[in-house]
């Protein structure tokens, strides 16, 4: 068995395309398949480009204080462990249920969001026998080691790259 100090070590299982293609992806959401629509319709391509530009300032702002804090020390941890050590530790116990509950109900939206999807292309296929598939193979790629998921992740990454490069030279057409 471990000690707890080995149990503390970063493990370094993802090569740096990886991380990349992820990142990159990672950026390309739900969102920019399914609502961007409504949201386009609603304020207009300009509205929808300002708000864009506006709150990507703001999460460019805390993605660089959060990368500069895990630069500076880095940590076994998730992002409660700089909200404990900096601010107080009982707001680092409510942030890590709180991270933990916004993830818990993305998970929800994003395999509805893939039954919705598929429902466009087979009518007669309920939504939720896809939410189950998509869920089944999210936690499949997740119980499997380090290497997989970061194969796995970046080829799904770069197929949204892909098929946001498309929409892009299509709008030009």
């Amino acid at each position: 068995m471990a000690s707890a100090e080995e149990q503390q070590q970063l493990h370094k299982g993802l090569r740096a395309r990886h991380l990349t293609m992820i990142s990159l992806g990672g950026t390309i959401g739900t969102g920019l398949f399914l609502a961007s629509g409504n949201s386009i319709a609603m304020a207009g391509p300009a509205g929808a480009l300002i708000a864009y530009v506006f709150m990507g300032i703001f999460v460019y702002a805390m993605m660089i204080s959060l990368g500069e804090m895990a630069t500076y020390l880095p940590t076994a941890g998730s992002m409660n462990t700089y909200v404990a050590r900096f601010i107080d530790p009982s707001l680092g116990f409510a942030f890590g249920w709180n991270y933990w509950y916004s993830w818990s109900t993305t998970l929800a939206v994003e395999l509805v969001a893939a039954g919705v999807v598929m429902k466009y292309w087979l009518p007669n296929v309920p939504v939720w026998v896809w939410s189950l598939i998509v869920l089944v193979i999210v936690l499949g790629v997740n119980l499997i080691g380090v290497r997989v998921y970061g194969e796995v992740e970046y080829w799904f990454s770069l197929v949204k790259v892909v098929t946001v490069v498309i929409f892009i030279f299509i709008a030009f057409l």
